[in-house]
């Protein structure tokens, strides 16, 4: 910063500042401190992305890079103004970079005529992606008499109708939701998306790159027009007055210099070079206000991007010594006769904001499990009439298509079945008595259960821990050095584990977030206090491949502090197995990342173990690795979320951390909702594969997935394609999966199998094939596998006939939320996600009694023996028979979405007090308007239910005038209405039960 202030500075002093017309700099964030300089300045700053790729390579990659790089010059050259600086990192101004003549723009004016066919040929020419729907910058889209597109730099795309072909109207869209703005525009200006050239050029550079040799899969002007620009590009330190800083020389030798199609670095030599600075400092004041009465006399600046910044450090506006500069700028220095101090602080990128729906949890066809009557397939919600009397009933199938109506206000009976995925649902019978005995077989297993995890834990209280210094500053410094900040969630994780492992009790704590959020992050921690001080740990992984990625990413974060780790799974030949088992009987290695290989082991002073996606290792396997030492402190990891129920019941015999937040760079997963074609399919690989990335295909069923397999390869030829499902041998399965890791193969066509597993943060594309078959857990799931680094992932839920699915099922495939949102328990309410979680950490492999009864069930039932056990058993949860004759129900006049009204008739179902039902009719009001008289009176029951509840009555119906109440000692009272008329009778009933 120092040396571009001063060099800049000084040609500003001497008014030679116009001979400054490029400058460069080592890298993007060098470029950013001096455009800053030069804004400061007075002058105008243009900068170019760091644009780091090598002559030859596919640049699909680098699209985002070559479009800023494309927008930026674009503006530069068209800035008439005398006072601008191009600003550039020294890789990308080693290339040839294209001529102001390459740059034009085109106007659309309301009422001009457009010639749709030449109109296409431009934009196509100009470098314009065209897609089904726009979603970014550079792409358009034609459909009749409607364009959208989306210019370079815009954040919103344009939408433009056509009348024939004349312009009717040009509006703004979102390019998230596709909505476009009420409000007309005139007129807009559409820059290129590569470069403005005629069909001929672009005709001329397509043919060179054709003849050329490249591993780029497809070879076109995105992918390697950039490299054959010939006499439209140019060597701009050859053409511009230019000047370049001492680190960007050093940076050059990194940088592979191609002699014909790159600048020679002796080139860069001969350019006027910007030294370090002899009379400018950089600092970073504490106390600003004490800062600055130090330097008394100088000239004074502070910047900032708000006054209240100003304020906050105490410091006064009027005091007419200090100059105050209202911008974002961010420049710290002192020098003999100036101190420039800034009050900002360096702005993350911002998230692009994503589609919030409300998902329900209940979809016709789903399997539900009712409390009382097992397992039935949910049919909807139907209006039933009863005695005269209009009222909504959800429909629930059993076996020998036995129909069971229960009454809306109970649905929360009812819960989606959920097992473990691959389970299939066998419907119960009705009526006969048999889930009761199968609950009752159950209960009786769960006791057993719930009474060995509270021997184990009470055990382990009993045993003294082994107590680690958590204190060292080294441990701070580690945080220091990950290059990036921790979230909230981290920070409070890594306390927490750290109280444990100094508290002298033995820690089993389990950590709990989703992948990518900074898990292993978090247990690199534990691993560094326990080996610093002195003692061993071990990192278990369920597959080799995992320990493999984790043994490196570790590797280098442990590297300056001189610790002796190694790595033991299956690929370990024996020799090495014997020398890592002696090295850790003897104390010599300190760390050992592997597989179930490290289950047998002994270790001198083993203090800690680490396991990774613990769901996939048994009870027994995890017991034994509890019983390598009595007093071992473990850390489980899960990338499933925990039941925020059974979390209450189990955080008092175990830790519980949770990563909800994801960490600042990650993008999130943009999903589509598409109907199945050959075009389709070819397009969306392409896409991916012109970015550089790989993709998952998940087909669900094994015994057609080989004829999948030829269709992707027959639509687009020279793919490569591999295939991993449950029947594939697992050690053939991991070296599929090295294999795609090492981008040996461009398509992982699969089951649901990838649904959970390792970290490919280079396949960022998922097509799941059927998606409507897939329950929504398992869609959201699977759209995790892409997204996970900081390139945006991309989603596609395929469906084979769109017309086949009802437009809710459209709408609920589509309100899957980013990725970003993973974890969160909040955004999405899946309860059967949450459920995953739940089994998990229960390690007993129950999958038989499971299947009968439903995840939901399962582990309501676990909550309640372990309250019981702990002495904290609930009052069991009471229903009520309400039978009034009267219309109640919300109705599709008020609101017309089923899906709206089954999430409201779920949420009333569950209200517990009459506080909640005013929040939610308040809500309603806001939303819908006024409740109609049904909608009303549903409301009126709901309170009917709760205070019933309250007063221990079982049963409320009316006959006539007549409303009897029955308790539950079968003691009955009949009250009289003033007349069989619905209003009447809920006034009647109402005020009986509030007396």
């Amino acid at each position: 910063m120092n040396n571009i202030y001063e060099f800049l500075k000084n040609l500003k002093d001497d008014k030679k500042l116009k001979e400054c017309e490029l400058l460069i700099v080592n890298d993007d964030k060098q470029a950013q401190i001096a455009s800053d300089i030069v804004s400061f300045l007075g002058f105008t700053p243009f900068v170019l992305s760091d644009f780091r790729a090598n002559f030859g390579d596919d640049l699909l990659s680098f699209s985002t890079e070559l479009q800023e790089i494309t927008k930026v010059l674009n503006e530069f050259y068209s800035h008439k103004k005398q006072n601008k600086i191009l600003i550039s990192p020294v890789r990308t101004i080693s290339f040839s970079l294209p001529k102001e003549k390459c740059f034009d723009s085109y106007e659309i004016n309301f009422a001009d005529t457009i010639k749709i066919e030449e109109f296409k040929s431009k934009l196509y020419n100009w470098g314009y992606y065209f897609v089904d729907i726009v979603t970014s910058e550079a792409e358009a889209s034609i459909r009749g008499d409607i364009i959208d597109i989306c210019p370079l730099g815009s954040e919103f795309g344009y939408r433009i109708s056509l009348f024939d072909d004349e312009v009717e109207s040009i509006r703004k869209f979102d390019i998230e939701d596709q909505k476009s703005t009420k409000d007309e525009i005139e007129t807009i200006q559409i820059s290129p998306a590569f470069l403005a050239l005629d069909e001929e050029t672009y005709e001329g550079i397509t043919e060179e790159i054709l003849k050329v040799s490249s591993d780029a899969f497809i070879k076109d002007i995105h992918s390697l027009g950039f490299w054959y620009l010939n006499d439209l590009g140019e060597f701009l330190p050859n053409s511009m007055n230019c000047f370049i800083t001492q680190e960007s020389l050093e940076e050059l030798d990194e940088v592979y210099v191609f002699e014909e199609k790159r600048i020679n670095k002796d080139k860069f030599l001969t350019t006027p070079q910007i030294f370090k600075s002899k009379t400018h400092k950089e600092i970073a004041p504490a106390n600003i206000k004490e800062f600055i009465s130090f330097h008394e006399g100088k000239k004074v600046t502070i910047i900032s991007s708000t006054e209240a910044k100003v304020k906050a450090h105490d410091l006064d506006l009027s005091d007419s010594k200090i100059k105050y500069l209202i911008e974002p700028y961010i420049i710290n220095l002192v020098s003999n006769d100036e101190v420039i101090i800034s009050l900002n602080q360096e702005i993350k990128k911002r998230r692009k904001k994503k589609i919030k729906l409300v998902i329900d949890e209940l979809q016709v066809n789903d399997f539900v499990v009712h409390e009382k009557h097992g397992i039935g397939q949910y049919k909807g919600i139907e209006p039933v009439t009863v005695m005269g009397a209009k009222r909504d009933f959800v429909i629930v199938t059993y076996a020998g298509d036995d129909k069971l109506l229960i009454p809306v206000e109970n649905i929360d009976l009812v819960d989606r079945y959920v097992a473990d995925g691959s389970s299939y649902a066998v419907v119960d019978k009705l009526g006969k008595g048999s889930f009761a005995k199968l609950k009752e077989k159950v209960k009786d297993r769960l006791f057993a259960i719930a009474n060995d995890i509270i021997k184990l834990a009470a055990a382990r209280e009993l045993v003294n821990g082994i107590k680690i210094d958590t204190n060292k500053h080294t441990l701070q410094e580690f945080r220091k050095s990950s290059g990036f900040d921790y979230t909230k969630d981290q920070s409070r994780s890594v306390s927490e584990i750290f109280k444990d492992l100094s508290s002298g009790r033995v820690m089993d704590r389990l950590l709990s977030g989703d992948v990518g959020f900074g898990k292993t992050e978090v247990a690199m921690n534990a691993l560094l206090a326990t080996i610093l001080d002195g003692h061993q740990a071990i990192f278990v992984c369920p597959t080799t491949l995992l320990a493999t990625q984790h043994f490196h990413g570790m590797q280098k974060r442990f590297e300056p502090y001189g610790i002796s780790m190694a790595k033991l799974d299956g690929k370990s030949t024996a020799k090495e197995k014997s020398e890592i088992k002696k090295g850790l009987s003897s104390g010599e290695i300190q760390f050992v990342i592997g597989t179930h290989s490290l289950l047998g082991i002994t270790a001198k002073d083993l203090a800690l173990v680490i396991i990774d996606e613990e769901h996939k290792f048994g009870v027994k396997q995890k017991e034994k690795l509890k019983n390598l030492r009595e007093d071992v402190h473990i850390f489980s990891m899960s990338a499933t979320p925990i039941p925020r129920t059974l979390n209450l019941a189990l955080s008092k015999l175990k830790g519980m951390s949770s990563l909800l937040t994801p960490p600042s760079e990650r993008l999130g997963v943009r999903t589509y909702v598409k109907e199945y074609s050959d075009k389709l399919i070819k397009e969306i690989v392409l896409r991916e594969k012109r970015r550089g990335g790989q993709l998952f295909y998940v087909h669900n069923n094994i015994a057609s997935i080989e004829a999948k397999k030829a269709d992707i390869e027959e639509i687009i030829p020279n793919i490569k394609v591999e295939i991993i499902h449950s029947k594939i041998k697992p050690a053939d399965a991991e070296k599929i999966l090295d294999a795609f890791e090492e981008k040996k193969f461009d398509i992982l066509l699969a089951t649901s199998i990838v649904e959970s597993g390792l970290h490919l943060p280079n396949a960022n594309s998922i097509i799941i094939d059927g998606a409507d078959r897939f329950g929504i857990a398992d869609l959201h799931q699977l759209r995790g596998r892409v997204g996970r680094s900081n390139k945006e992932g991309f989603c596609y839920y395929v469906v084979e006939d769109k017309k086949q699915i009802t437009s809710d099922a459209v709408k609920r495939l589509v309100a899957l939320e980013s990725n970003s949102y993973l974890g969160s328990g909040t955004a999405l309410a899946h309860q059967d996600l949450e459920i995953r979680g739940g089994g998990n950490i229960i390690g007993e492999a129950q999958s038989g009694h499971i299947k009968q009864i439903g995840y939901g069930l399962y582990l309501k039932m676990l909550e309640d023996a372990l309250s019981t056990l702990s002495g904290d058993s609930k009052e069991e949860k009471k229903s009520v028979d309400i039978k009034l004759a009267i219309s109640a129900f919300i109705s599709d006049d008020y609101i017309v979405e089923d899906r709206v009204r089954l999430e409201l008739y779920r949420r009333l179902s569950k209200s517990i007090d009459k506080e909640e039902v005013y929040k939610i009719e308040e809500e309603m009001e806001d939303r819908f308007g006024k409740p109609d008289l049904p909608t009303k009176q549903f409301l009126e029951l709901i309170m009917i239910k709760i205070l019933c509840l309250q007063k221990g009555i079982q049963t409320v119906s009316s006959y006539e005038m007549n409303i009897t109440f029955t308790k539950a000692d079968d003691t009955k009272e009949t009250i009289k209405s003033p007349s069989k008329d619905d209003d009447d009778i809920i006034i009647t009933t109402l005020k009986y039960l509030r007396k």
